[in-house]
């Protein structure tokens, strides 16, 4: 009796093992349709020479533990492929349309590597995703417009390819978009409205992007912003002044015009880049302004160098049309180290309050050459800045006429 019960209690263990394993090979068999779309990705990229990244990607075992692919149930939720390291070669091949099929992904990115071709329309068919970033490749092509319909999109990063086109107006629709990186393209057209109130970063430069940006065409969350590098025009003091909670804005090498809004310098921003356009008016912030880098370089400022910018550590306000003294103000801060770089060469300043024996800091630059003045200092100036002293007093009279 002893024996058959032990027999039994056996069997009944061996039993739930049996199911245990069962359920287990449920719960790990994935959906066919991932499966599917899985090979198809695989047989459409390879590695790059040195690089071992589908060196897992062995069909007779479970997809879920390649590398890269991450599941929830049976459905494929996340889809990273190459080598994140460092320094790791990349990809090569074509996206295949495949992908698509992953009904269930919410997260998308491929490393920098050699992946070329377009951007698949079937991409628009992830009605989950959350997350697309496929930066540094040799993505061309129009960004499709279906994308969007990826309602969900909170992060778009297709930065440093070859895409061509516009950017689709649908994209500036996606209400949950928080980031929004499409620098280093050949994108052409103009910006579209933005409708998220949650947006944050918008970095569109190193295109061919034209037009100008309507006041309400950005939301006031956007807390970093870089249109850089592209063919810009119009005023966008109006848009500016509600950016209240930007922390980085650079708007360089464009053809922006009008005035810079005084508000502006009481914003939270650590670098402000607005050189080489064609803004012009005065500048006039109405508080001390505590922003560390200023570069307003380039442009048609005019009007006297305000005292509120004698605390900035870097401030380039070359190649204006700025007049009268330097405020004393900046001589004190920059003798005593406050400020690290002064850049006022090529405007129509009359003078400067400062000592020939006065010894500038090490750790600290100043530039006066080709103004209204013989500068009482000499200093190095950058190689650009040329080699005249001074201004030549017919240009002065006409200025100051």
């Amino acid at each position: 009796m002893g024996k058959q019960k032990t027999m039994r209690l056996v069997s009944h263990a061996l039993f739930l093992v049996a199911l245990l394993q069962c359920r287990f090979l449920a719960f790990a068999i994935l959906d066919p349709l991932d499966f599917l779309a899985l090979q198809s990705i695989r047989k459409s990229l390879h590695d790059l020479p040195s690089s071992n990244f589908f060196a897992s990607w062995d069909f007779t075992s479970d997809p879920c533990n390649f590398a890269g692919v991450y599941c929830e149930s049976d459905k494929v939720i996340a889809l990273n492929l190459g080598d994140p390291r460092a320094g790791s070669p990349g990809l090569t091949g074509r996206i295949d349309p495949a992908i698509g099929k992953l009904s269930a992904l919410a997260e998308l990115s491929i490393v920098p590597g050699r992946i070329y071709g377009s951007l698949p329309q079937s991409i628009s068919q992830l009605k989950d995703l959350r997350f697309l970033a496929i930066s540094r490749n040799f993505i061309s092509g129009d960004i499709p417009a279906t994308l969007g319909q990826l309602r969900s999109l909170k992060t778009l990063d297709l930065s440093y390819n070859q895409l061509t086109g516009e950017i689709p107006r649908s994209i500036g629709t996606l209400p949950e978009l928080t980031n929004v990186i499409l620098c280093h393209n050949h994108l052409s057209g103009s910006v579209p409205p933005f409708v998220s109130q949650v947006l944050t970063r918008l970095d569109l430069k190193h295109n061919t992007i034209t037009g100008s940006l309507a006041p309400d065409s950005l939301p006031p969350s956007l807390q970093s912003l870089s249109l850089s590098w592209n063919q810009l025009t119009g005023p966008v003091d109006r848009l500016l002044s509600r950016l209240d909670q930007l922390n980085y804005l650079d708007l360089s090498l464009n053809q922006f015009t009008g005035p810079i809004p005084a508000r502006l310098f009481s914003f939270p921003i650590t670098n402000l880049q607005l050189e080489r356009n064609q803004f012009y008016g005065s500048v006039q912030p109405v508080d001390q302004v505590t922003i560390p880098t200023i570069d307003l370089s380039h442009n048609r400022l005019s009007g006297n160098i305000s005292p509120m910018l004698s605390t900035v550590q870097n401030l380039y306000l070359n190649n204006n049309r700025f007049t009268g003294e330097v405020p004393a103000s900046f001589v004190d801060r920059l003798l005593s180290a406050n400020i690290q770089i002064l850049y006022l060469q090529h405007n129509y300043l009359t003078g400067i309050q400062i000592s020939p024996t006065a010894e500038i800091p090490l750790r600290s630059s100043i530039c006066l050459q080709y103004n209204c003045m013989v500068p009482p200092v000499q200093t190095p100036c950058p190689l650009k800045a040329g080699t005249q002293k001074t201004r030549p007093t017919a240009q002065c009279n006409e200025w100051k006429g």
